[in-house]
């Protein structure tokens, strides 16, 4: 057991939210630069083969960047049937946003080749863009949310879909789409070379800097008006020093760019984006992003300690996260070692199905 002011959580309960909070953040991290890179297609992209170019970069691995928020939905509804209910209910419309999202994503990527005409692969392109804005938006107001504290009546959500569009919320969403482009052209920057290395760097100077300015408000709003404490613990200090950490990165990410440290920059953004979430988790730690009622005992209020599965179930979930979490993860580097190489518009073959139309 862990005591934390006079609340105690057991430890099987801490470790399940750590790791959760690990899947999410690992999620961010890749499918970031994912939704970066495909938002950023009509702007850096200025024909087919450049736009395929984009693509390819992320093709070998961005469905395996998915399962990271597959790994996080399902290990909630395992390790927490109380939050996973309530949210995947009282926030279905959000939910389904991104559900769509991601579908036009899926479907972008692994159809866009199969046609030779320009229009259906702009058609596509768009399917991409849509849907990588649209989880990025949705997802952005949604933490936002749980950091102000998602409104419910004791055991259930009861706010409104309008009512989740305060100031506060509707800045996470643009902060989010702001970093993840960032985190898409540091990466594109890493991946490529010739034309389409020098636009992303380009790009990502001017970008940088405005994600830099939405994250430094975002940060000093959350720690101001939303303060890390409650009966679960005072994190005040490392809600305020990690988001301190997440700007200055991400302004190094910018500075770095600038003097082609393209693997150190791409870093400095991750880094940005890991920090962030951090304090983010560090907020929701206890009441999982719901507002609380403290006149209610701590048994009676949607929390960590009424959601949680039993002990037993923990305890076998943990022994099958050690056996095969390292496995995934090796993989997965593996993967990414593999497709290291850059890539430019030279290494781009000609288009078979165009030449034969012709």
């Amino acid at each position: 057991m862990f005591p934390l002011l006079e609340t105690t959580v057991p430890t099987f309960v801490l470790v399940w939210y750590l790791l959760i909070a690990v899947l999410w953040i690992g999620f961010f991290f890749l499918e970031g630069f994912d939704f970066g890179v495909a938002m950023l297609l009509p702007i850096l992209g200025k024909n087919d083969k450049e736009r395929r170019v984009m693509v390819n970069t992320i093709g070998p691995t961005w469905d395996g960047n998915e399962v990271w928020l597959i790994t996080a939905g399902g290990a909630m509804f395992a390790a927490f049937p109380g939050w996973y209910a309530t949210l995947f209910s009282g926030l279905y419309l959000p939910l389904l946003l991104v559900l769509v999202g991601l579908i036009l994503r899926g479907v972008a990527f692994e159809y866009r080749s199969k046609h030779h005409t320009s229009r259906y692969r702009n058609m596509l392109d768009w399917f991409a863009i849509v849907g990588s804005f649209l989880p990025s938006l949705v997802l952005g107001v949604g933490f936002a949310n749980f950091i102000i504290g998602m409104p419910n009546d004791g055991l259930l959500f009861d706010g409104s879909f309008w009512g989740l569009f305060s100031p506060f919320a509707l800045l996470g969403g643009v902060l989010f789409l702001a970093l993840f482009v960032q985190h898409g052209s540091a990466f594109l920057a890493l991946k490529t070379s010739g034309t389409m290395h020098e636009r992303a760097k380009a790009f990502g100077t001017k970008v940088g800097w405005v994600a830099v300015a939405l994250l430094a408000v975002f940060v000093v709003w959350q720690n101001l008006a939303y303060p890390a404490t409650s009966e679960f613990g005072d994190f005040t200090v490392l809600t305020w020093a990690v988001g301190i950490i997440s700007v200055a990165a991400l302004a190094a990410s910018v500075v770095l760019v600038t003097k082609e440290r393209d693997g150190w920059a791409f870093i400095a953004t991750g880094l940005s984006i890991v920090t962030l979430f951090v304090g983010i988790f560090l907020k929701m730690y206890g009441n999982l992003g719901f507002a609380q009622d403290t006149s209610v005992p701590v048994g009676d209020r949607l929390n960590m300690l009424t959601a949680a599965s039993s002990e037993t179930t923990l305890q076998i979930m943990s022994v099958a996260a050690v056996v095969f979490v390292p496995l995934v993860l090796g993989y997965q580097a593996w993967s990414y070692w593999v497709f290291r190489k850059r890539l430019s518009t030279k290494s781009i073959p000609e288009d078979k199905l165009a030449s034969m139309a012709a």
